[in-house]
């Protein structure tokens, strides 16, 4: 968890931003992770230094090769056609230059680096870096910047995960429209449950800082270690074996950069609304993981057709939905955050894609989650529905289970608590068989499709849920008139007694 000192440091940062004159949240966002990603390369290579020197080899193809000169591939000057030693570029190098000499550097080449890593290969990454800009404006606040970031440990992924997840939440524009909020620990524990493989074809149609695509990365790198690196798999690795769409150039360009700092160069990354006919993915995908945006309504007439012929609705919560049914091959996977009335809403829409997921595919799992879960940036309840595309169905019973905790307070505050559901939801959903003979007035139980379909295919928890209730046994009531009628008289008598004493 980030500490109070962390904290501080990321106010000092972003407030040092504002006082420059850059105040848009995207916008610092953006800054900071360009500085972020220097400091980010040059501490792996470090790390992957002190491995060689460990085991008395050399770094396989590093970011700085040793003894060599970089030339920025757009120079146009005699000077700059000269290059510049690719040391010069490494953070721990260009941050003791002293603040003019550095900013200049970073401005004229660590930046401009940065933006052409990858060059030739055409990976999202060099596509999506070409528009950036680097707009911290003087030497002065580039100094401030790089002394609050150095002390931060860019080799520790989960207290960088923290650190990043603070600035997302710090963030203005993450309470309108959501789309960088998936608490980590969440996304964690859906990967854990959809347990992405080496050989899959992992989608993010709605992909915000790529979260999901990030987290699927570490996990097949921790649990398939030995694939991961195997080189008839490292095309397919490297390339398709992660797909992410957005609209917005910014969390694309972020998204590219924490893939490549996770060996994945050119994953299939694009700008795209998936949502509408420019998308014409179909059948093409093995999982699909996501938290795609809902409350919300769109223009019907900017809304692909053949997303609409599943149902006839403007709900982006619902046609996101349809668009995984309609991109999964047949087999594939998906788990999907859900706002709950996507799970009991009456209008023919969610009833239709209730159905669809339930008869013509098959539903596997529908883990409802504590509303506390997106505060402080919204109250709103969400569970996960975990389903496979079969297109002829195939779902005899749903899993449901009931979280309550997610090991944070549920208040605006979520500060860490013992309780913590998510280990048990994911040893459960892995050995579905044990859950048979548990009661509905249990965490998790099944629930019979008949049943659900005889709901009009409600997938509220409420709905199937015992609530146990005990028997409440009252005094009979003459007991109680007597009771209270002793209470009346001793109270009079007292009474009676201070009044006496006044009297003498």
């Amino acid at each position: 968890m980030i500490t109070g000192e962390i904290k501080n440091r990321i106010d000092q940062i972003w407030d040092t931003f504002f006082v420059a004159g850059i105040t848009n949240p995207i916008t610092v966002l953006e800054q900071m992770t360009y500085i972020f990603f220097m400091k980010m390369l040059d501490d792996k290579q470090l790390q992957e230094e002190e491995n060689a020197r460990d085991w008395d080899a050399e770094v396989k193809n590093p970011t700085f090769p040793d003894g060599q000169l970089w030339v920025n591939p757009e120079a146009v000057s005699d000077e700059e056609k000269k290059g510049i030693p690719y040391e010069n570029l490494r953070w721990h190098v260009f941050k003791n230059f002293g603040s003019d000499n550095m900013f200049r550097l970073v401005r004229q080449s660590v930046f401009e680096f940065i933006k052409h890593i990858g060059t030739g290969e055409e990976s999202a990454y060099s596509r999506y870096m070409k528009s950036a800009i680097f707009l911290i404006p003087n030497a002065r606040t580039l100094s401030k910047i790089v002394d609050g970031v150095d002390a931060l440990d860019m080799n520790n992924r989960d207290a960088m995960g923290d650190v990043y997840e603070y600035i997302l939440g710090k963030m203005a524009a993450s309470g309108t429209n959501g789309q960088f909020r998936t608490p980590r620990h969440i996304i964690r524990m859906i990967v854990e449950m959809m347990d992405p493989k080496p050989q899959d074809y992992i989608c993010d149609p709605a992909m915000g800082s790529a979260g999901f695509l990030v987290e699927a990365v570490k996990y097949i790198k921790e649990r398939y270690h030995e694939e991961f690196f195997v080189s008839e798999r490292m095309d397919h690795i490297k390339t398709s074996l992660i797909n992410g769409f957005d609209t917005d150039q910014t969390m694309l360009r972020i998204g590219a950069m924490n893939l490549l700092l996770h060996d994945i160069s050119s994953p299939n990354l694009a700008w795209r609304d998936s949502l509408s006919e420019q998308n014409e993915d179909k059948s093409c995908y093995t999982l699909v993981m996501a938290n795609p945006p809902f409350a919300g309504s769109l223009d019907k007439g900017n809304i692909n057709k053949n997303i609409l012929a599943y149902a006839n609705t403007t709900k982006t919560e619902l046609l996101f939905l349809i668009q995984f049914v309609r991109s999964l091959e047949v087999g594939g996977r998906c788990a999907s955050i859900v706002p709950d009335g996507v799970l009991f809403g009456t209008s023919k829409a969610h009833i239709a894609i209730r159905q669809e997921i339930v008869d013509r595919q098959q539903l596997r799992a529908v883990i409802s989650m504590p509303s506390g879960v997106f505060k402080p940036y919204a109250g709103v309840s969400t569970a996960v529905l975990v389903f496979t595309k079969t297109n002829s169905g195939g779902t005899d019973r749903v899993w449901f289970y009931d979280m309550k905790a997610d090991g944070f307070s549920l208040d605006d505050k979520r500060s860490p608590i013992g309780d913590n559901d998510i280990p048990d939801v994911i040893s459960r959903f892995h050995n579905l068989k044990a859950e048979a003979s548990r009661s509905r007035k249990e965490q998790s139980f099944f629930v019979p499709v008949e049943e659900i379909r005889q709901n009009n295919y409600d997938l509220s928890i409420n709905k199937y849920k015992e609530i146990e209730r005990e028997k409440v046994e009252y005094e009979p009531v003459q007991d109680i008139l007597t009771r209270l009628e002793k209470t009346e008289s001793d109270y009079l008598k007292g009474y009676s007694e201070l009044y006496k004493m006044l009297e003498s």
